[in-house]
This record gives structure tokens, C-alpha cells and sequence, in this order.
């Protein structure tokens, strides 16, 4: 079944906006794409939720997600409706699904106040990927950005840990050179998230 949908949900601190030129490529592939802007600092589901089941209509739909929207369709999933139950495809870029380090540290230090509503999903500890929608998880190598400084040594996109983006049970784990919020932009990750787009179930 191909994809006829795909739902687009960006990260902390960001907004639909900045998901804007992914979209584009999404939508000149024949695709209807739905770009969610939401409060990633007091994140309202009901509201989010809605909005996903309702682009879904009961087709083969996919989520394409960067960093903490990839917990928010997690929680979708977690959800249930009967619209999730169409997603067959969910491709996450640099997404910490185990639990975002830098969150934990920033709570440590008494940062919380820069995460507020956020920490519910930044903050959760997931081992492994039980839906039915296949996860392919993306993440980058370049590490631009505090990571280097907090681990040090450590493998990242300067944000996620490259450890947070694995799961037990994903489809497929892929590597990029590039920083956390490059991946958004780059021609060979656009074209990696269609390919999976594209392949039949």
C-alpha cells in the first residue's frame, strides 16, 4: 500500500516553518502533506491528535518527524484511534527516542523553566518500537553543537546522542554526516525519507 499521506512534525523550539522546504519535495512526489505547527513547550494531544487523525481519513498514511515530534508521534501511536491504525510508515530525523540527554541535564541543573510541558516527552526512557508502522530512524554524525561538551567522546549530531536515536524493532537505523538541524535540509536525507516513502509494505 503506498503512502497517501504524510503527517510532518518538527521539534523543540521550532515551528512548521522551518519543515517547509521538506514538505515541498513531499508534495511534488504526489503526496498530501499535512505540516502540524505546534506549542513544543506545552505540547496540547487532544489537539494534535485531532488534527493527525483527521489528515489520515482512513488511508496509508506516514509520519515524517525531527527530534522531539518524533516522541509526539509516538504518543500518537501509544493513543491508538482508529485513524493511527493507517500509519504504516514512521521516518524520524534525529529523534532521541530513548530519552533526550541534554533534557535530563538541563533538568539536573535547574533549567526545567527552558523545557516547561516539554519533559514529558523528552524525558521518557522507550527500549524498543512496538507498533505495527515500521520506524525508520535517522540520525547524524556531525556534532555541532553542546553534545561534544556534555559527553565528551561521545558520538552525536551536536544535540542527540547517536545511542538515543536506536530502537529495538525499528526497520532501519541510517546515518548521516550532518548536524541536527541540517538533516532537515539536506538532499540526501529528502531523498532517503522518499525512497522509504515510496517502497511498498
Amino acid at each position: 500500500m503506498k503512502v497517501k499521506h504524510v503527517i510532518v512534525l518538527h521539534g523543540l523550539y521550532m515551528s512548521g516553518f522551518v519543515m517547509r522546504p521538506l514538505c515541498s519535495r513531499l508534495e511534488e512526489s504526489g503526496m498530501t502533506v499535512l505540516n502540524i505547527t505546534y506549542n513544543t513547550l506545552d505540547p496540547n494531544r487532544d489537539t494534535i491528535f485531532a488534527q493527525i487523525d483527521e489528515c489520515i481519513a482512513n488511508e496509508p498514511s506516514a509520519l515524517v518527524c525531527h527530534s522531539m515530534g518524533g516522541l509526539i508521534a509516538r504518543a500518537y501511536l501509544e493513543a491508538n484511534s482508529p485513524a493511527s491504525q493507517h500509519v504504516t510508515k514512521v521516518i524520524t530525523l534525529g529523534t532521541p527516542h530513548k530519552g533526550s540527554h541534554i533534557a535530563q541535564k538541563m533538568k539536573q541543573k535547574g533549567f526545567e523553566s527552558f523545557l516547561k510541558n516539554s519533559v514529558e516527552f523528552l524525558l521518557t526512557k522507550n527500549g524498543n518500537w512496538p507498533f505495527k508502522a515500521k520506524l525508520y530512524s535517522i540520525a547524524g554524525d556531525l556534532p555541532i553543537g553542546l553534545m561534544p561538551l556534555i559527553v565528551k567522546g561521545s558520538q552525536s549530531d551536536g544535540t542527540v546522542l547517536l545511542d538515543e536515536t536506536k530502537l529495538k524493532g525499528m526497520a532501519e537505523h541510517k546515518v548521516f554526516h550532518l548536524s541536527h538541524t541540517s538533516m532537515i535540509y539536506s538532499r540526501q536525507v529528502l531523498d532517503y525519507i522518499l525512497k522509504c516513502l515510496s517502497e511498498d509494505d
